[in-house]
């Protein structure tokens, strides 16, 4: 009897855990009010200076290129 509790209780267990994870990709995707939030100045993939210089210096040394990220051409003088 004791065994077959416990086989229902991780049964139970289990199924509580699918549901939850689920109902968790019910909530994909920003809802027009929190767009406000990701639209800000610091939320910009590019808005330190600083960090924006480093890795385009990290990115033309290992490239060997040189120019800005939207020049074309590359290491070998090639346009």
């Amino acid at each position: 009897m004791k065994n077959h509790l416990i086989r229902f209780n991780v049964k139970a267990g289990l199924a509580i855990v699918m549901l939850t994870g689920l109902s968790a990709c019910s909530t994909l995707g920003v809802e027009p009010w929190e767009k406000d939030q990701l639209a800000r100045a610091d939320m910009a993939l590019d808005s330190e200076k600083l960090d924006m210089a480093l890795d385009d210096h990290i990115y033309f040394s290992k490239e060997g290129t040189s120019g800005g990220r939207s020049l074309a051409g590359g290491g070998c003088g090639c346009n």
